[in-house]
């Protein structure tokens, strides 16, 4: 495939045959390294979360770049400055989208998907449950919750994204044959706190059942991307290492240089848009083309969060009026700080906020170091509150222009749910977190799914 891929590179870039035979030649060599990389992280025998399998995959890419830049360096051979650097940039781009196109492709005819089973009906197996269905590239589709042996039966009332409801069915004391009955499906372990402590015959008697058994531990509220895992030979201990990435000096001076490169590169692009909007919002509704309310940012400094105007000149007015004589309108405002039909909101306004387009602006806040591309949804003053003890988390990091919160239903989440999810991010940040969320939000503002 990277030999094919370098012929098009040469037809993209002008590059004769004769220059790049060698580049051709290095590529040759490099593809059989690639896919045992590849076949060794399992990605053709293993069910991968679809996130940890694009960064295992750029991961090797960018190590594939730097053995053919070594070859070609301390080699006779001769090979454009720029191919390698194209060709490994978009090789994971292919990969993954001919991936991704395969597996939907099998999905529909029902040649990837695998039934699974989860032992456990608590908090954590219906959690399990909601995590497996959003990863539909993995091919599982959930059959059935199986009690515990000894226990009473218990009714889960959970429903899949389709809206069937998913049975709980017995375990039994022989669970090979329960599975058996069941068509040998996949078995993912999701008992509640405690529950693994008390249940260690049966997780010996479903390892010995079941080749490729998966355990989901009760471990809510820790940082778990990038956790490190180290077992001790011949004792049944487990110690987890932890890190917070964003209290360390290197990864903030990495997430800052890149939040600096791309919000000068994004201004420079958007300048036309941005003169165009302006014209819009002066055209519609009067008064200042740009808007900037207070909010709090790292370590509790306030700072002007600027947006394109959005509403009336008088909107505080008549947002006084609206919940003075609005009894729903005013329970909506107390619970989410936001109003469906907001009554101050312009028409252009109306069409920047569906868009987005409103929060441009904040590209120079990220600039001026105020906010980051990605980060929590910056918040007043009065909302702090709500955060509880997680408020920490939020006053850590610099609120961002998207978050998860962005790309997880936005207004359409409850407020406590946005606070977990920042509180999340926070907890587990990492570079490809935060590509993987400018990816998340390129989708959310085509869809446009929860925005008003």
């Amino acid at each position: 495939m990277t030999t094919a891929l370098t012929h098009v590179l040469m037809l993209l870039t002008g590059i004769s045959a004769g220059d790049s035979v060698n580049g051709a030649l290095v590529s040759l060599y490099l593809a059989p390294l690639a896919l045992v990389i590849f076949w060794t992280q399992g990605h053709y025998s293993k069910r991968k979360p679809y996130a940890r399998e694009v960064r295992e995959l750029l991961h090797a890419c960018v190590g594939l770049l730097l053995a053919q830049v070594a070859l070609a360096f301390f080699s006779d051979w001769e090979m454009p400055r720029l191919l390698p650097l194209v060709q490994w940039t978009l090789a994971p781009i292919l990969l993954l989208s001919l991936r991704a196109i395969l597996k939907f492709t099998m999905l529909r005819h029902g040649s990837w998907s695998r039934p699974m089973v989860i032992v456990g009906t608590g908090a954590n197996a219906r959690e399990t449950a909601r995590v497996f269905e959003a990863e539909r590239l993995m091919g599982y589709h959930l059959i059935a919750f199986l009690d515990l042996p000894g226990s009473a039966p218990t009714a889960t009332q959970y429903h899949d994204r389709r809206g069937r409801s998913v049975p709980c069915l017995h375990l039994g004391s022989q669970t090979d044959i329960t599975l058996k009955q069941l068509g040998s499906p996949h078995v993912v372990l999701a008992l509640d706190q405690g529950g693994m402590e008390s249940s260690q015959m049966l997780i010996q008697q479903l390892s010995r059942d079941c080749a490729n058994l998966q355990i989901v531990p009760s471990l809510r509220g820790l940082p778990l991307h990038g956790m490190s895992i180290n077992h001790f030979f011949a004792h049944d201990i487990m110690v987890l290492g932890m890190r917070n990435n964003l209290a360390q000096r290197g990864p903030q001076m990495l997430k800052r240089a890149f939040d600096v490169f791309c919000s000068t590169l994004l201004l420079a692009m958007t300048s036309p848009l941005f003169l165009w909007v302006a014209i819009q919002v002066k055209l519609g509704g009067g008064g200042g083309v740009f808007f900037g309310h207070m909010r709090i940012g790292q370590n509790g400094v306030p700072f002007p969060c600027y947006k394109f105007r959005t509403m009336a000149v008088n909107a505080d007015v008549l947002l006084k009026e609206l919940l003075a004589n609005d009894p729903v309108a005013r329970e909506e405002w107390e619970r989410d700080f936001k109003l469906k039909n907001d009554p101050r909101v312009t028409k252009i306004g109306r069409f920047l906020r569906k868009t987005s387009l409103d929060e441009l602006p904040q590209l120079w806040n990220v600039l001026k170091g105020q906010m980051s591309l990605v980060g929590p949804r910056p918040v007043i003053q009065a909302e702090l509150e709500r955060y509880g003890d997680q408020v920490g988390y939020y006053l850590e990091a610099r609120p961002g222009i998207t978050g998860l919160w962005q790309t997880s239903g936005r207004n359409d989440v409850s407020y406590e749910t946005r606070v977990n999810l920042d509180a999340w991010y926070v907890k587990n940040w990492s570079m490809f977190t935060d590509l993987v969320i400018l990816i998340r939000t390129f989708k959310v503002l085509v869809v446009k799914d929860g925005a008003y």
